[in-house]
């Protein structure tokens, strides 16, 4: 089968498109086709290698354990495992390929993947195998990072809107009744509206930390602004939940980025009274079951910024890392 095959960390350009055997599904694993993947700042990291720390932390020291890329997928079951009852060949599927923490490649960039059945979900039939290949990773963060930290009516801030997270929060968030004011760039202002924003600030014409406003719930994606600058715009029993991204490497060091220090001054200062970190639950087939019950009911869309065929990885990569995307990257299989 065709793989993308990382032998080395790098940048994007190291990549290579190569013919390589075919998994088999074990007893408890379904074989998919793969028919589309998408990209998310994670697999940038475990491509470059980039921070050090995240090494020791599941991808591999010096070289990656799994040399085929990618977590999230979406495709059709072509044989499944022994035990697996779940599944039959012929199913339409999608999912992320690994469960807990995303540094490691999984298998995603290629023709075939055996998965454990249960982290797949089947796909639902008004969804194409681009738009189910784009919820996974993205998905689960926004939804685990969202539910159960609003009410009905809460007003809502986030920051970083127009991302792969980003997207599902804003709609997650608008489907717990809450009213949503969305933060981004001048060019992705529309596209917030198209997806349910009740407010769209454009930050490079406003500071959405000096509105005045306050709000029940804020969600940083970027982590952009400082600890002070927030505190203003956090309600005095609201909450803050910080995703953690480093810019691609620019905003932090090679050795342990900037999501990382951000994470311990926030432990240590604890600047909001009720503030939540929302850890990810172990259980990550249920909030996956969810966004797919909302993707098929049209209460939420997954926005497909390109498509990519498998040999142009890379220049995904790279137009990934340049922080103009609108919602997701998908590689079309």
């Amino acid at each position: 089968m065709k793989a993308v095959i990382q032998d080395r960390y790098g940048p994007p350009e190291a990549l290579q498109l190569k013919e390589i055997d075919k998994p088999e599904a074990t007893d408890d694993e379904v074989l998919v086709r793969i028919r589309a993947a998408s990209l998310h700042p994670d697999v940038w990291h475990v491509v470059t290698g980039r921070p050090y720390v995240l090494r020791v932390m599941g991808s591999g020291l010096f070289k990656p354990k799994n040399p085929v890329p990618g977590i999230d997928m979406a495709g059709r079951v072509e044989a499944v495992g022994a035990s697996v009852e779940r599944f039959g060949p012929g199913d339409d599927v999608f999912g992320e390929i690994v469960k807990g923490h995303q540094w490691k490649n999984a298998g995603a960039f290629a023709e075939y993947v055996a998965v454990p059945a249960d982290a797949l979900v089947a796909k639902p039939p008004n969804l194409s195998f681009e738009e189910a290949a784009a919820v996974p990773t993205s998905g689960i963060l926004a939804y685990e990072n969202v539910h159960g930290h609003i009410q009905p009516g809460d007003k809502v801030l986030i920051n970083g809107a127009a991302g792969g997270v980003g997207m599902f929060a804003v709609q997650v968030a608008k489907s717990e009744g809450a009213e949503v004011t969305a933060v981004d760039s001048t060019e992705k202002t529309a596209m917030l509206r198209s997806i349910g924003a009740d407010h769209v600030i454009d930050y490079s014409a406003e500071d959405f930390t000096g509105t005045g406003e306050q709000y029940d719930f804020v969600l940083d994606i970027p982590g952009n602004r400082s600890f002070d600058d927030l505190k203003r715009i956090v309600a005095p029993e609201g909450s803050y939940v910080y995703i953690g991204h480093d810019g691609f490497g620019r905003d932090g060091g090679r050795w342990i980025g900037s999501g990382i220090p951000r994470f311990m001054k926030m432990e240590m200062t604890r600047p909001f009274g009720s503030q939540q970190t929302a850890p990810r639950s172990e259980e990550e087939g249920v909030p996956l079951e969810i966004l797919s019950r909302l993707l098929a009911s049209g209460s939420m869309t997954a926005v497909i910024d390109r498509t990519y065929p498998l040999d142009e990885v890379p220049e995904a990569l790279r137009y990934l890392e340049g922080g103009r995307v609108q919602g997701k990257i998908v590689i079309v299989v």
